[in-house]
């Protein structure tokens, strides 16, 4: 173990960048489908070792003294993003003949964007650096501030946080109900960088009893919480409907589709059942209308209903004309029996590039907003 990781440490350029790459492709097997544990070890023991090797060459200044460490963590979040949002591009080839020259940016360009926030990590993490235990605490607390910047930063991307690494396991999960999803972040990479201290010559053992404890308190909790966290019984039950229509991406707002995908939405919505559901959920933006031009829609789902059910859908709202002026919001609606909107709320917490563009400025000029 000793030979290997000084031979990780000794990696430079080129060569340390291809192995910081692969090692943040190793880690993204964690993630759904896969949810491949061990990858997370293997991910995270090679990243130490990374940075034990970019902190070891002399380098002038303080901030200088950054560079080597933020490439690393650079590199590593790059592959990452990559192999864990690889199918962000198939959004782009929805509408192929005008944004197939986006390929490479959603495929490449967000997955650089993102990696910033794991090579400010390992930024921060050099500063504090330490031999031994330390450093594996210094290196979890770090990602674990930058994950939780990474969710809200520009209303924030925390798809594929670092916590959904242990979240897919039913124990391991329900520490998010005490220490939520970031804090699971910081006890994932605690857990996964542990194994370098294999290496270590007095730390070895800490490298074994490190991750058991770990995961026998996630385990432990796991078990416990479900079995015995009381259940408080409000003495009223609502039957639910789940309504999926499974619309292909490349007729979603295809014109010619429109009334077709309502009258699928609205079949669902009427099947009969052994119990008739009080509330029917439709998914995100599944109107295909917008309400100011086909209002006969709210009528139409009103009548759908029997007294006191009501749909909660998603739909595109908007403010004021349609054209340049209008304001556009991703909203959630609910529908009553009588075709009223009963209630609305619009989503706050968008998704850059997906939703809005951020630093519209500067990135306006370059053409970004039509993809937008």
């Amino acid at each position: 173990m000793e030979n290997f990781a000084g031979r990780i440490i000794l990696l430079t350029h080129w060569r340390r960048a291809l192995v910081a790459f692969a090692a943040g492709a190793t880690g993204a097997l964690t993630l759904a489908p896969l949810d491949f544990l061990p990858a997370g070890f293997i991910s995270f023991t090679l990243l130490v070792w990374l940075l034990d090797g970019a902190l070891a060459r002399p380098v002038l200044g303080k901030w200088r003294a950054q560079g080597p460490a933020f490439w690393v963590g650079w590199w590593f979040g790059f592959g990452y993003f990559v192999a864990g949002l690889w199918w962000i591009g198939a959004a782009v080839l929805v509408d192929a003949a005008n944004f197939a020259w986006a390929l490479p940016i959603a495929v490449l360009g967000l997955p650089a964007i993102l990696a910033i926030f794991f090579g400010l990590s390992t930024a921060l993490a050099h500063t504090l650096w330490r031999d031994g235990l330390s450093r594996i605490f210094i290196l979890a607390a770090s990602f674990g501030l930058f994950e939780l910047l990474r969710g809200w930063a520009f209303t924030g991307f925390p798809w594929n946080s670092l916590g959904t690494m242990l979240a897919s396991n039913f124990w391991f999960m329900q520490s998010v109900a005490v220490i939520g999803v970031d804090g699971l972040s910081l006890v994932a990479v605690l857990l996964f960088a542990a194994p370098a201290l294999l290496a270590d010559y007095k730390g070895r053992w800490r490298g074994i009893a490190l991750p058991v404890l770990i995961l026998a308190v996630l385990a432990g909790w796991g078990y416990f919480r479900p079995q015995y966290m009381p259940i408080v019984d409000s003495g009223k039950t609502i039957e639910a409907r789940l309504v999926q229509p499974s619309i292909p991406q490349n007729l979603k707002w295809d014109a010619a589709e429109k009334q077709k995908i309502f009258e699928q939405l609205m079949a669902l919505t009427k099947e009969k059942a052994d119990k008739r559901p009080d509330l029917i959920l439709w998914p995100e933006t599944a109107l295909p209308y917008l309400l100011q031009e086909r209002p006969q829609t709210l009528a139409d789902m009103g009548d759908a209903l029997s007294d006191g059910q009501l749909i909660l859908t998603g739909a595109i709202r908007v403010e004021g004309e349609t054209g340049g002026s209008a304001r556009y919001y991703n909203s959630v609606l609910a529908i009553n029996d009588t075709g009223e909107v009963a209630g609305a709320a619009d989503k706050l917490h968008l998704v850059p590039f997906g939703e809005y563009l951020p630093l519209a400025d500067w990135l306006e000029p370059l053409g970004v907003n039509p993809l937008v």
